[in-house]
């Protein structure tokens, strides 16, 4: 079965999730994605091996040290033949190392560049260090009172943003024949797809019909927020006198009944009741071990396709040699 982006390559110099798994979705679309890492070392996440499982799937590692002059020079013969950049370093770092827009779109007029930043490129925090927490909390995003969210949801939304911006400047390639740069803000991401939620109490949490339950045994979430749900729930339980407490906010009265109705049963009874009842309710699981990767989409060693990867770029074996690698055999 072929991929929306076979024949599409894409050159990734990002470490961590947010660029990750913004390639892993064009990987999974069928891109060709090189993972350029630091020799030795190579990405962070690789001391994470089941998180760096899931994220690298199916994606070719190439080592090198772009601090030298030699790497900055492979790196350009190499993406001299790919479609697509994405990086994620601060603001300025790539420029200085000669590695950035301008060099890259001299190599290549048809290269689609892609930086992802955590705030911006150009404003106060331009240069700032920062992760998921910091980008949510600098939106207003977080729960009040603030709480550490289970997802890291700025880098999420920014990788999807990133994948969605990188096809879309494809497309428009195809007509122009030219790349452009796209310019992706991991807290803009945040903020975009976060804010119906943040400003809308009920989404948050904070009403009757929407939000999650303690029950016997763990917890369930009810997301009743259309009327047939609420009084499917509310008949099924033999409560109609609850229909019109829907929106009644957390804290009241009637949301001490629901509160006593969902810790009467377990989960395993509810989720026979939610099978019975058409009325958007779902037993929260518990967190699952990560899927291991099809053999044929597992995650590369550090450095298992330099060679590869730079032979096909034009250099020869003398050339290669010259960029002294030294990479361990398994991650």
């Amino acid at each position: 079965m072929t991929g929306a982006l076979d024949g599409v390559r894409i050159v990734d110099l990002t470490r961590l999730l947010p660029g990750g798994l913004c390639t892993l979705l064009l990987a999974d679309l069928g891109a060709d994605v090189i993972k350029v890492e630091q020799p030795g070392t190579g990405d962070y996440v690789r001391e994470r091996p089941a998180t760096f499982a899931a994220l690298n799937r199916g994606k070719r590692s190439l080592c090198l040290d772009l601090k030298t002059s030699v790497g900055v020079e492979a790196l350009l013969r190499v993406v001299a033949g790919a479609d697509v950049l994405v990086e994620s370093f601060r603001p300025g770092v790539l420029d200085r190392l000669g590695l950035g827009f301008e060099p890259m779109r001299r190599v290549n007029p048809r290269l689609v560049y892609c930086a992802i930043t955590g705030w911006d490129r150009d404003g106060p925090r331009a240069r700032r260090a920062g992760h998921d927490l910091n980008y949510v909390a600098a939106t207003g995003l977080l729960a009040r009172p603030p709480a550490v969210l289970p997802v890291q949801f700025a880098d999420s939304a920014g990788a999807a943003l990133a994948a969605l911006e990188i096809v879309a400047a494809l497309r428009e390639r195809d007509r122009s024949g030219e790349g452009r740069f796209v310019d992706v803000s991991l807290a803009r991401a945040a903020l975009t797809l976060g804010a119906p939620a943040a400003g809308e109490p009920v989404l948050a949490g904070d009403a009757l019909c929407y939000g999650v339950y303690r029950c016997a045994d763990g917890w369930v979430a009810l997301g009743a927020l259309e009327p047939k749900f609420w009084r499917a729930w509310c008949e099924g339980v033999d409560r109609a006198d609850l229909v019109e407490h829907q929106f009644d906010q957390t804290g009241s009265a009637a949301h001490g009944e629901v509160a006593k109705i969902f810790a009467g049963r377990t989960r395993a009874k509810w989720d026979e009741f939610a099978a019975a009842h058409d009325c958007c309710l779902t037993v929260v699981a518990d967190v699952p071990a990560p899927l291991e990767a099809p053999p044929s989409r597992e995650p590369p060693r550090l450095g298992e396709h330099t060679r590869e990867v730079l032979l096909a770029a034009g250099l020869r074996d003398e050339e290669i040699e010259t960029l002294v690698l030294r990479t361990p055999s398994a991650s």
